[in-house]
């Protein structure tokens, strides 16, 4: 895995919101694991990476402010592309706490982070600054029970974890193209979703929000009608 800070990229996707790509050759064609940082008063990340992947990530966050002010590091549910440098940016980062979902605070976080979690409860919102975030429970969508999403509500964001993970090394940073079709190829390949019954509902939920851009976690974020692409997902888990 090359985890040269170098070779790690970043983009604004969305006004002050920040995409951060480090491509990692774990499947022929590559793959790309993406981290997305909310400039602001409190600034927040979510996702870290892997623990080997921590001095590309902190370098690009370095790039953008500085390190040691970041206030939150958030993350969908516990897996190390999401989590594994928490305790990393924890040390760099003084004021820095977890946030993640009261499921995730309770079975894990609380336990392995060098600092107390706040948990975020369905529906919460935290205030950055000029930017707003707020916190969606979704367990088992795609997986893992304590799983949560988080859209920020001033750029209509919606940082959708792994629903429409994309391999590849060298995409777009930020399309208007179909991102479905390459992300049901994936899923195809590697089905990483866990088919809980409530995901019509969840989905459903989701797209109420109306986002406009999709932060991946894998590939592409997206631009456009999040409602009528996050409905698509439903649909194609259905069928």
């Amino acid at each position: 895995m090359n985890t040269s800070p170098t070779r790690s990229k970043v983009d604004e996707i969305a006004d002050g919101i920040y995409r951060i790509s480090t491509p990692v050759d774990v499947i022929p064609g590559g793959f790309t694991f993406n981290q997305f940082l909310i400039k602001d008063d409190e600034p927040l990340l979510f996702h870290t990476g892997m623990r080997a992947l921590f001095p590309a990530v902190r370098s690009a966050v370095q790039s953008i402010l500085p390190v040691e002010s970041l206030r939150y590091i958030a993350f969908s549910h516990v897996e190390a592309d999401e989590c594994g440098a928490l305790n990393n940016f924890l040390t760099v980062a003084p004021r820095a706490v977890p946030v993640c979902s009261q499921i995730a605070a309770l079975v894990s976080v609380n336990d392995m982070a060098d600092r107390p979690a706040h948990p975020l409860a369905d529906g919460e919102s935290l205030t950055l600054g000029r930017h707003v975030v707020e916190w969606y429970d979704t367990p088992h969508l795609p997986h893992s029970w304590e799983c949560g999403l988080l859209g920020e509500k001033t750029t209509h964001t919606l940082f959708c974890g792994d629903l429409f993970t994309q391999a590849g090394a060298d995409l777009e940073a930020l399309t208007e193209s179909d991102i479905l079709g390459p992300s049901e190829a994936m899923r195809a390949n590697m089905d990483y979703f866990s088919h809980t019954k409530n995901a019509p509902a969840l989905i459903g939920r989701l797209a109420r929000t109306k986002p406009t851009t999709l932060a991946c976690m894998h590939g592409s974020s997206w631009r456009g009608n999040g409602e009528k692409l996050l409905l698509a997902l439903g649909d194609a888990l259905e069928h």
